[in-house]
């Protein structure tokens, strides 16, 4: 492969929903580029980004698939990211390191729930975006009504510079409404079109087309509005560089139109790349990250003058190969067994055989420059969102902020082979997948995994199986419940034991009472004249903690109490730490008979988003599962609900959504506070803990 600078690199991210045929139209330009040889398909598991045997047995993008295109005397870096709810957060980790986003949008759909999201994170990470209607062969496909349905979600500044020739199964090619010439091409040809002139019929429709352009283009610039009043029109060698400039500034957002598996207007997505898209070293600069108290933030220019400096963006953990880790090189040369400094981890770590990836293929090459991606295998500490470069020259570039997963499963190994090899097969697949998290509950006591939804976690598992030979059950983590009091209590606890020799004796007076949640637990020593020396006061904090983490309800630990020690008496031979510990614990179930115990349960903050058609059925259920509506947004045809719910109203929620708004629905949540339980699922709750324990006792008899 050639060396390309920054001027002839273009780093794009296809994104969109899920089946908008991101993957089919990157291999559609991989096939007309000749970067392959044949027309890669999703259904038959040849497309070169969906290579992992979790992508092929589903038909469907799980992590972003990298590929080059190399179109004339450009380089395009292709990353083709997940579509679905659940995975899209690989595509807000990769717009960092692109130059543009191609937003794809299926030509019968329109704008759908994702194809927002996505938008969304464009304008948070300030991408130009160029918006390719794919799918037009599909029948019902309709360029009038994608184009509403842009227009309406993302406004004026979407505008078409295409338009399709024919549709659905007679769709036959496109009209550049810039240079005002028509491109016809057999359904799945050779992908590059036939240049023509514009069809009769279609001329009115194309020349009212071209206008719109030439006015919305002309609004953004003074010079050129004169020369539009002057002469009416702006040419090609006025109008390129300033949609290109336009498209840059994210000042317009073009329209363009294909169909991926006909191979039909690939070839005019790579030329509307190269030509409007903006290269790497257009970029003013990179913005470093502020180091605490060292001044301003540091930043780079995507030149080769600059000191080498390079972003990790993406880990795959690789059962034959091991870590492959791929970056974008954001400033100077990279050079083959290179060492660079990793500041993040503050490590040194050595670039031997760095490549360009074509799917699952590395490419060696020798050298990258300033702007472009790359991969590199077995660096030792390098994870993602790690910055390395020239020790000499330390900068540190953001790392990409994800949301908090939204769903958690308990899980178990089926054999003690098993659980051998769990942690470290989790670990390793949470390398690669920043939103997969594993973790022991300190109070149930169990392994829990979480992820985006049901989905994530059933791949998760498949991966473990496959990769790992690891084999696990999933069930529903148990709800950390807690215990607390609502009333106060004053008793005395006495641990009297008289076995011969020395006895045993503690005697201590408390008064108990109720803190605010999330108090969590407070000892006081109020004890005058030594009614109990003060070597066994810590005794008696020591076994009423020890009590009320074993609870008293229900055997979940007893949280937000005070516990003032006052008085209590003590024996000169018989007293000791063992006898004030069995006294506070004594103490302590005393005054939870008298002190109105209740159990509490964590409430989670939920933030759901649906199409607005679902909203009213999404309140309904919510209400059902006691929820407390907290407030509602409208975002461009999509409504956000943010609710307080019960967690254990909320274990199998993401099922239930996806069947609720027929998978166009999605929802994160996270840990609030505790509240108290009703009384009449208390009893329940109890109930069923005292079972459960009354059965590990049996079997541990």
């Amino acid at each position: 492969m050639k060396l390309y600078s920054g001027e002839n690199i273009r780093n794009v991210a296809l994104v969109g929903h899920g089946h908008a045929g991101k993957t089919t139209l990157a291999s559609a330009m991989l096939y007309t580029s000749g970067a392959t040889q044949r027309l890669g398909r999703v259904d038959d598991g040849s497309a070169t980004t969906d290579y992992d045997d979790e992508e092929v047995a589903r038909q469907m993008s799980i992590s972003t698939g990298l590929a080059v295109v190399e179109w004339g005397k450009t380089k395009i870096n292709l990353l083709d990211t997940p579509g679905f709810n659940m995975f899209v957060h690989e595509a807000k980790m990769d717009l960092p390191v692109v130059d543009a986003a191609i937003v794809v949008v299926d030509g019968v759909a329109g704008v759908e729930v994702v194809t927002q999201r996505v938008w969304n994170y464009c304008e948070e990470y300030k991408t130009p975006r160029l918006i390719v209607v794919n799918r037009m062969d599909r029948d019902r496909a309709n360029a009038e009504r994608v184009l509403d349905s842009l227009t309406s979600a993302f406004g004026r500044d979407v505008i078409p510079i295409e338009l399709p020739i024919g549709a659905e199964k007679s769709l036959s090619g496109v009209i550049d409404l810039v240079r005002m010439k028509a491109y016809t091409y057999e359904m799945g040809g050779s992908g590059k079109g036939k240049e023509t002139d514009i069809p009769a019929n279609l001329m009115e429709q194309a020349k009212a087309a071209h206008e719109r352009l030439v006015e919305l283009v002309a609004e953004g610039d003074d010079k050129l509005m004169e020369k539009f009043f002057e002469a009416g029109t702006l040419g090609e060698e006025d109008l390129v560089p300033a949609l290109h400039n336009a498209i840059r500034e994210d000042k317009i957002f073009p329209v363009i139109f294909s169909s991926g598996l006909g191979n039909i207007g690939a070839d005019r997505v790579m030329d509307f790349i190269v030509d409007y898209t903006p290269a790497p070293s257009e970029h003013e600069w990179v913005q470093g990250e502020a180091a605490s108290g060292n001044g301003d933030a540091p930043k780079r220019h995507e030149t080769d003058a600059e000191p080498v400096s390079a972003y990790v963006f993406k880990t795959v953990s690789d059962p034959f190969a091991g870590r492959i880790s791929y970056f974008k090189v954001f400033s100077g040369v990279l050079k083959n067994d290179a060492t660079l400094h990793n500041f993040s981890r503050n490590t040194q770590e050595k670039f031997a055989h760095i490549g360009t990836m074509q799917g699952k293929t590395a490419v060696p090459v020798n050298e990258l420059h300033a702007g472009d991606i790359g991969a590199v295998a077995k660096l030792k500490d390098t994870l993602t969102g790690d910055t390395l470069g020239d020790k000499t020259a330390p900068i540190q570039y953001p790392r990409v902020k994800l949301p908090e997963p939204a769903i958690t499963f308990a899980i178990e190994p089926k054999s003690r082979a098993d659980e051998d090899k769990l942690g470290p097969g989790l670990h390793k697949l949470m390398e690669e997948d920043a939103m997969l998290r594993f973790f022991r509950d300190p109070q149930t006591k169990e392994f829990l995994i979480a992820g985006t939804g049901q989905q994530h976690i059933e791949v998760t598992v498949s991966k473990l199986k496959k990769r790992y030979n690891t084999q696990v059950n999933l069930k529903a983590p148990k709800v950390p419940y807690r215990e607390t009091i609502r009333g106060k209590a004053d008793v005395q606890g006495r641990h009297k034991k008289q076995t011969g020799g020395h006895g045993q004796y503690g005697d201590c007076k408390i008064k108990m009472e109720p803190l605010p949640r999330g108090g969590e637990f407070e000892f006081v020593n109020d004890i005058f004249g030594g009614a109990i020396p003060k070597n066994f006061i810590p005794a008696v904090e020591k076994g009423i903690k020890d009590a009320a983490a074993r609870g008293y309800l229900a055997g979940y630990p007893v949280v937000d109490f005070k516990v003032v020690l006052y008085d209590g008496s003590y024996h000169d031979v018989d007293s000791n730490d063992l006898s004030f510990q069995m006294a506070g614990r004594i103490a302590f179930k005393k005054a939870m008979e008298l002190a109105k115990p209740t159990l509490l349960e964590p409430i989670m903050q939920v933030e759901i988003t649906v199409p607005d058609d679902f909203a009213g059925s999404i309140m309904g259920d919510l209400n059902s599962r006691r929820g407390r509506i907290q407030g509602m947004d409208n975002k461009a045809g999509n409504t956000v609900v943010k609710a307080e719910v019960p967690m254990a109203e909320m274990l199998s929620y993401g099922v239930e959504l996806t069947s609720m708004t027929q998978g166009r629905g999605s929802f994160n949540m996270e840990m609030h506070h505790y509240d108290v339980v009703p009384g009449q699922l208390q009893e329940k709750i109890i109930e069923k803990a005292k079972s459960e324990r009354g059965e590990v006792k049996e079997e541990e008899e």
